[in-house]
């Protein structure tokens, strides 16, 4: 006797798609764009504010 272990009891599920990915809002996407925005400004001007902040310590000590 042949027994089919592939398509047993119960039946599967049927298919569903997965539901798709959820989108950003649009306050949330400016909100993103600003924060990015802000990061890159920081990356530029951070190295510069952190040498000034080194110069004004080495005069502050060393006259």
């Amino acid at each position: 006797m042949f027994v089919d272990f592939q398509n047993g009891w119960p039946p599967p599920e049927p298919w569903t798609p997965k539901p798709p990915p959820r989108r950003m809002t649009k306050r949330a996407e400016k909100l993103t764009t600003w924060i990015i925005g802000f990061n890159l400004l920081m990356l530029l001007i951070g190295p510069l504010a952190g040498a000034t902040l080194f110069d004004a310590v080495r005069v502050f000590w060393h006259g």
